[in-house]
């Protein structure tokens, strides 16, 4: 499988798979013991969530399928029950008053990034004045239905090295509140390596790096640090789990059955526990049903006893447990298509997938993957008219699956190098403007019509005497010819949050999508502004090229 990354591709990779583990010694082999899964690597959060994150509680509310892996003051230590989170109440409806200090010594774990300025092309003092708890409500708001371009500037920005905000202290609440981000939007792997890099010594980021890796394949590294420190103080599921996971069942049959005995663990979660440490004992028993919400905990003991749950329906990180061979292959295409799409997984890695075998049937992904592997085939062949032929189909099943970009970082600039008849050569050139080289395509190309001649404008960056083809040309064209700033964006520039500023650009765009193209005019003229040029121009050529209008 290609795995290799378009430059600027802030994606996981594909990683080579731990073998399965071995079965209980001396069982008599119907226990399926737990297949390590696929690659290392949506709930929408409320302000509440951002309160908690300045009242310096651990925001369990944020994400409610998180596994409830360790205690933390003020939680029950056998069941993980969490203590409620009041946000903070301030008079008027003001922001409460906040005074903080910071050591000079110990930098601050919200610093902590994956990608420095040079390459991000992001300044240090992204967050500049801004205050935490405003802008972890702001990092952790929906983006979801964002277009491709301002889908990668954000995960750019949740995995950039920064400063932190001024009132940061070391607490690393912006930290967590872009490894949640993460979690939410399906980046594991890069969720993974923030807490690498920052540590998972607290409850809190260990709780995150326990799911990460219980979803990606990893648990057994997961127990072993649990073991290490028990100062994180695991809940009695994790426990009994990573016993057994460890090969020490008595003592994990033994630990569950004296919480039973106590009524320190709901009847559900113990006839799940006795069902994975010993499946022929309750084989004539009817599986209890999967609790709401489901934890990544949840998922692995019920894929070990057989009986795994469809991601489908799940938050998307989920999707990262289908994505190895253990799944089918049809839940491993499909999941990998829910993280291609949410820009979090590299197209090479769908590429792989769907060129993996023969469809196994017709309809629905099959259809996806005939016709892909017929335009992949037409490809490798060099033959324009069969290129041709095949271009209509696939891109028409691309379009419907919203993996248009993805595509075109795989074929786009090849595409460009064929002489092909016109009605496949305006699709091939729109391809080719959805790819990173769509300035050096559009240079090259030849228009055949007005809207051409205005995309191929836009990639250039000059639409000087151009006609906009559409109202959503008109929309974008003023941010080009003459970019104005809104008094919220300026605002926000003045006072030194940048990030903020970005951020608003974004949700501006996206309500412009929406049917309020007043916005879209706002969002790229404030993208000019602060000198993202690049991905103003790739947004204009989405919103006009792509179908994602409201």
């Amino acid at each position: 499988m290609r795995t290799d990354f378009p430059a600027g591709f802030p994606s996981g990779l594909a990683v080579g798979r731990p073998p399965a583990c071995a079965p209980r010694p001396g069982h008599n082999g119907a226990f399926r013991c737990l297949i390590a899964s696929g690659f290392l690597g949506f709930v929408a959060l409320t302000a509440s969530a951002g309160a908690a994150l300045a009242a310096g509680d651990d925001p369990l509310s944020a994400i409610d399928w998180l596994s409830q892996s360790v205690s933390t003051p003020g939680t029950a230590r056998s069941t993980g029950t969490a203590k409620p989170v009041e946000p903070p109440v301030a008079s008027d409806g003001a922001l409460p008053v906040m005074v903080s200090s910071t050591s000079l010594d110990i930098p601050s774990p919200d610093s902590v990034g994956l990608i420095s300025p040079s390459v991000s092309g992001l300044p240090r003092n992204l967050w500049g004045a801004g205050l935490t708890d405003e802008i972890a409500r702001a990092v952790i708001r929906d983006r979801m239905e964002s277009l491709p371009a301002l889908r990668q500037l954000f995960l750019t920005m949740l995995l950039a090295e920064a400063d932190a905000p001024i009132d940061a202290g070391n607490k690393g609440h912006l930290l967590q509140a872009r490894i949640d981000k993460l979690l939410l939007i399906g980046g594991l792997e890069q969720a993974a390596a923030l807490i690498d890099i920052a540590g998972d010594n607290t409850p809190a980021l260990f709780r995150r790096a326990f799911d990460i890796a219980i979803l990606t394949g990893r648990e057994d590294k997961a127990c072993e640090r649990m073991q290490k420190a028990p100062g994180l103080a695991p809940t009695l599921p994790a426990r009994v789990f990573c016993l057994a996971r460890s090969g020490d069942w008595d003592a994990a049959a033994l630990t569950l059955t004296s919480a039973d005995a106590l009524g320190d663990v709901d009847k559900g979660q113990t006839a799940l526990l006795s069902r994975f440490l010993d499946p022929d004992l309750f084989e004539a028993d009817t599986v209890p049903p999967p609790p709401s919400p489901v934890t990544p905990l949840d998922w692995k003991l019920y894929e070990a006893i057989g009986e795994t749950i469809p991601t489908g329906r799940l938050p998307i990180a989920f999707a990262y447990a289908e994505t190895g061979p253990q799944s089918g292959w049809k839940a491993q295409i499909e999941a990998a298509e829910r993280l291609t799409r949410a820009g979090t997984i590299a197209p090479n890695v769908l590429l792989g997938l769907y060129t993996e075998r023969d469809p196994a049937a017709s309809g629905g992904v099959w259809d996806r993957v005939d016709a892909f592997q017929i335009f992949d085939a037409a490809m490798q062949s060099g033959d324009p008219a069969r290129i041709a032929a095949a271009l209509p189909p696939v891109w028409s099943r691309m379009q419907e699956a919203e993996l248009e970009v993805p595509f075109a970082s795989l074929y786009g600039p090849a595409l460009a190098g064929f002489d092909l008849p016109p009605d496949a050569a305006r699709i091939a050139f729109r391809i080719g403007l959805l790819s990173p080289q769509f300035e050096t395509i559009a240079r090259a190309h030849k228009p055949l019509d007005e809207t051409e001649t205005f995309l191929a404008g836009l990639a250039l960056g000059d639409i000087t005497d151009l006609r906009a083809p559409d109202t959503m040309g008109r929309a974008i064209a003023p941010a080009f010819l003459a970019p104005e700033l809104s008094d919220e964006a300026r605002m926000l520039l003045e006072g030194m949050r940048l990030g903020e500023a970005i951020l608003l650009a974004i949700e501006d765009i996206q309500r412009g999508v929406d049917g309020n193209v007043t916005g879209v005019t706002r969002g790229l003229s404030l993208l000019r502004k602060v000198k993202l040029e690049n991905v103003a121009r790739r947004t204009a050529l989405e919103l006009m090229i792509l179908e994602r209008r409201g």
